[in-house]
């Protein structure tokens, strides 16, 4: 996690989305151990409370557990639960506006295929095109 913060939203909830964007990329996985609160609080130069509120919403989102005496875990099935959130997310808040912008502009599968093949763009591309042998 970086120590950079803005001011569009609270502290803690960007701290709760890191951790998330973490699970989801695989540097927690299940059953690992989240950082202590004293940890973070240190690491960040934020207040305790700041960090046990963010962690408090994965608590309450079940992504994480809380052990007594022993701190806070990722929960069994919290990847699985916030790729199919994220899932969701996408296609009913993001997927309209980019896919009016494909609309608007003219842009065809074909145009999409000949991005140049590094990059962010490329990658998303490639899990886009079916592979030979794939049934249409």
């Amino acid at each position: 996690m970086d120590a950079q913060w803005n001011d569009s939203q609270p502290i803690y909830r960007q701290l709760r989305d890191r951790v998330v964007a973490m699970i989801l990329e695989g540097a927690l996985k299940e059953g690992d151990a989240l950082p202590s609160v004293r940890t973070v609080a240190a690491d960040f130069r934020l207040n305790p409370l700041t960090v046990l509120k963010g962690y408090q919403q994965l608590v309450d989102e079940a992504l994480v557990e809380k052990r007594r005496g022993r701190g806070m875990y990722v929960a069994a099935g919290a990847c699985a639960a916030l790729l199919k959130g994220e899932r969701e997310k996408f296609i009913e808040t993001e997927w309209p506006r980019i896919r009016a912008t494909i609309h608007r502009l003219g842009l065809t599968v074909a145009d999409l295929q000949a991005l140049p093949a590094t990059g962010p763009a490329a990658d998303a591309v490639t899990r886009l095109t079916p592979n030979e042998g794939d049934s249409k």
